[in-house]
């Protein structure tokens, strides 16, 4: 990311002013935004990811320092609050891990997904505008996940090393899918730099990636991390075939369509792993967390729903699924 964001609203505007005011301390105070009363909107979603990205890779100008700023955090912690609650309301009723983990794995025939809207009828602006939203994700991979390592132990956490190492390559560095992905980007004339749509991205898109680091920031939630993660395993790799058979009738070539190309293969694999070696290995170490991984399951799905509802919605009232719509050209 070269460039802060612009704000969204009154939350956003508060964190980005504290930030970009110097290093912590001073005095400086967080300015009272007013209530979260509306976590699924744009502002919402985008103080919640401001504050999240200072515990990856930074923002832009803004000191290290705010990290763990005690003010800030309580902050973060109204926000995650009331984003937690929707969620959760959302989610009920979450019916048992058995039954959750068997939904997953019943492929419909007739799918309405984003994936399915590309390789029927998508043209190149669809598969662009899709590149862009999932930048947020992809171009930090398997980031977020990985907090939930020191907080599982014995079998489970070794199963779940071995997925996450494939998330980075393997060892080869030019294989790490955030790489892959960037070359995607770039195949498609966007620009694969960290974060550079974040201005145009909307609160659906924010909200897949800011569950999953809520989930992977809190040891209390680590059961619900397991469930999210395995719900991206188990569902990628025949959305990845989609998307790539998709791709390349657009127009992808070899490096368009790499990334979904490796994750037909490799999460067929992990879906295994994440169901034998990860899930029914931790339950059997900690069954009390068998709700909560069962939680994280359908959280997973709430926001993967409203996020395919979006794109959907757009895309068939022929209106960009942006906030701002791309440049005909390169991004």
């Amino acid at each position: 990311m070269s460039v802060l964001p612009a704000p969204r609203g009154p939350l956003s505007a508060a964190v980005l002013a504290l930030l970009t005011s110097g290093p912590p301390g001073a005095g400086r105070q967080l300015t009272s935004p007013g209530p979260f009363d509306e976590p699924w909107g744009e502002d919402h979603q985008l103080a919640l990811h401001l504050c999240y990205e200072l515990h990856g890779r930074g923002l832009p100008g803004v000191s290290d320092g705010w990290e763990w700023d005690s003010e800030l955090l309580r902050f973060r912690g109204e926000l995650e609050h009331s984003f937690l609650a929707v969620v959760r309301a959302e989610a009920e009723p979450v019916p048992p891990l058995r039954e959750a983990l068997e939904t997953l794995l019943a492929e419909p025939s007739d799918g309405t997904g984003p994936s399915h809207f590309l390789l029927a009828e998508g043209e190149r602006r669809h598969a662009r505008e899709y590149l862009v939203h999932r930048s947020v994700y992809h171009l930090k991979e398997a980031d977020p996940q990985l907090w939930m390592l020191p907080r599982i132990h014995g079998p489970a956490q070794a199963v779940l090393t071995t997925i996450l190492y494939d998330e980075y390559g393997a060892g080869r560095p030019e294989r790490a899918h955030a790489l892959l992905f960037a070359r995607m980007m770039a195949a498609f004339g966007l620009d694969p730099g960290y974060g550079r749509y974040l201005d145009l991205v909307p609160a659906p898109t924010l909200a897949v990636v800011n569950l999953m680091t809520l989930f992977g920031l809190h040891r209390a939630l680590r059961g619900a991390a397991v469930g999210h993660f395995a719900t991206v395993e188990v569902t990628s790799s025949p959305g990845s075939a989609r998307l790539a058979a998709a791709l390349e009738r657009l127009g992808g070539g070899p490096d368009g369509t790499l990334f979904y190309r490796e994750h037909v293969e490799a999460d067929a694999v992990h879906e295994q792993l994440v169901r034998r070696g990860v899930i029914e290995e931790l339950v059997a170490v900690e069954p009390e967390l068998a709700r909560d991984v069962a939680f994280g399951v359908a959280a997973a799905g709430v926001v993967d729903g409203r996020f395919a509802d979006h794109l959907l919605g757009h895309w068939r009232a022929g209106r960009s699924s942006l906030r701002f719509p791309l440049p005909d050209g390169t991004g």
